[in-house]
């Protein structure tokens, strides 16, 4: 074992031009694949986040008080699809609407009972939310709601698609990548098929003559996995940069690197294994037929 290990990283350094040709046709397609996931998660984030601003305003019958009012948020969050419900007094209520309309003296004699005591209500699941409007309005005490179902459904009907685009196009890049490391590993065999066709009349058994090449198409696949890896994280922050420098791009953001560093490590490393070891092992089987 530590022979045909040996053999394995020699081999890698005596091919270096055709190893070093393996390296990159992996990286590369490792970033495409890796930028392109990232992307598709971030725009997931931005929109679920957009979609969480979508809250219901549950209004309160005006002959409730204080204490029967609150009574009712206690039901709302009773409701199973319903994350939280914040009260707003009147008088918060007609802070806010004078604040909303620029704090103009021609608001300021408004009494606090034009207001209602009311709820803002953020629900766990959007797409579910006309049946939680449904639910909200058999409650006592609940005199009107404020909702926007086709705001709802609108966001919904994005993340299906970024859903479906994201897992089409991932499995595209997946399968030219895999073509195109395939192929560059195959050259780099066919490089070395008389090397092969030697060992096998010699009497080479063919896991004997497979195993070096395993261990080659491991340490490929972990190089691959490594630089793939830092040069995804080096775009990532380089992104991120500059959307924080463009004025016009601060409505869009990235989350932390940091903050997929883990789940990004871990497939870039098996990927780049799978993809090293894999295409050596598969790519050798036609040159062992002497």
């Amino acid at each position: 074992m530590g022979h045909l290990s040996k053999e394995g990283v020699h081999n890698m350094f005596a091919h270096g031009f055709m190893s070093f040709a393996a390296v990159c046709v992996t990286v590369a397609c490792l970033v495409i694949i890796g930028s392109f996931s990232l992307i598709i998660y971030n725009l997931s984030i931005f929109v679920s986040d957009l979609e969480q601003k979508n809250r219901i305003l549950v209004f309160v019958d005006e002959t409730y008080d204080t204490a029967e009012a609150k009574s009712v948020g206690s039901r709302i969050n009773l409701i199973d699809n319903v994350r939280e419900a914040v009260f707003m007094s009147r008088d918060e209520a007609g802070k806010r609407f004078i604040e909303q309309q620029g704090g103009g003296e021609a608001y300021q004699g408004i009494d606090a009972s034009t207001f209602r005591d009311r709820f803002v209500v953020t629900l766990e699941d959007n797409s579910k939310m006309k049946e939680t409007v449904e639910q909200i309005r058999t409650l006592q005490g609940v005199a009107a709601i404020s909702d926007r179902p086709e705001l709802a459904d609108g966001f919904t009907t994005i993340q299906r698609m970024l859903n479906i685009a994201s897992i089409a196009i991932i499995l595209v890049l997946l399968v030219v990548s895999l073509f195109m490391i395939s192929n560059t590993i195959k050259l780099a065999m066919y490089d070395r098929r008389d090397e092969i066709a030697i060992m096998k009349m010699l009497g080479a058994t063919d896991r004997y003559i497979r195993f070096p090449y395993f261990v080659e198409g491991f340490l490929i696949g972990i190089i691959s996995g490594a630089v793939a890896f830092f040069l995804e994280w080096g775009l990532y922050n380089l992104l991120d940069n500059k959307i924080t420098e463009i004025q016009s791009l601060r409505l869009f953001y990235v989350v932390p690197f940091a903050q997929v560093l883990l789940p990004t490590a871990v497939a870039y490393g098996a990927a780049g294994l799978f993809v090293g070891m894999f295409g050596s092992v598969m790519s050798i089987r036609k040159f062992l037929d002497v």
